[in-house]
């Protein structure tokens, strides 16, 4: 089953506070490329609109663009000018055409999405539904929640990851710790997909947790 990609990619930059020295003649282009600079590796293309006035512009030769860390990628964004001890909010709509996946057809909920199920859509990622899945393989292996009507936008929301283990089922459980490795069964609690956590009871009806891995199996480690 193929992991799905949350918000995909280049999302590891917004953990960062950006900086890059402008020229305050040339505020727009440089804010343009401040956000281009994000996307850098990428096939998407950025414009950047600035929507605070001229006269809200800071005035100096090197003020310092920044974006805080919990930004997000596009859309309306504010940013903070620096120049010396003087901070301003400049206002910008970033808009960032791209790919994005949509339904190649009407699929049902509870369907496994399959390579023949989805597709790549270029467009406006600025002004699809929160969080898009941007990579088919980020779709790929996924369960739907709601039925899609073709060429709906498919987004983190709308799928789950496939269960590998579900509650009531038999599984093994591998607990492992510095020099010893010790196998057992158990029943699972609760669902889980590859990766997640799942109580399992015992035999004897003790509880205990482990994550699960691709093949269902609840590893503990000590």
């Amino acid at each position: 089953m193929k992991t799905i990609h949350y918000y995909f990619y280049l999302a590891a930059s917004c953990f960062f506070t950006l900086c890059a020295p402008v020229n305050a003649n040339d505020l727009p282009a440089q804010i343009n490329q401040f956000f281009a600079s994000r996307f850098q590796g990428s096939t998407n293309t950025v414009n950047v609109v600035v929507k605070s006035p001229e006269s809200q512009w800071p005035q100096c030769e090197a003020p310092q663009i920044t974006l805080p860390g919990n930004t997000k990628m596009w859309g309306n964004v504010s940013l903070s000018v620096r120049c010396g001890q003087q901070r301003r909010f400049i206002q910008t709509e970033v808009q960032v055409t791209g790919n994005y996946v949509t339904s190649a057809r009407l699929i049902n909920r509870g369907t496994t999405l399959t390579e023949k199920d989805i597709r790549l859509t270029k467009g406006r990622l600025d002004l699809l539904p929160l969080r898009p899945i941007l990579t088919l393989p980020g779709a790929e292996g996924a369960v739907v929640l709601r039925d899609l009507t073709p060429g709906q936008v498919i987004t983190v929301a709308m799928i789950r990851r496939a269960w590998v283990v579900k509650a009531g089922q038999s599984v093994q459980i591998i607990a492992q710790g510095e020099g010893f490795t010790i196998n057992g069964e158990g029943k699972a609690m609760n669902n889980a997909a590859a990766g997640q956590a799942v109580r399992v009871r015992t035999a004897n009806g003790q509880i205990v947790s482990g994550i699960t891995n691709e093949d269902g199996i609840i590893l503990i480690s000590q």
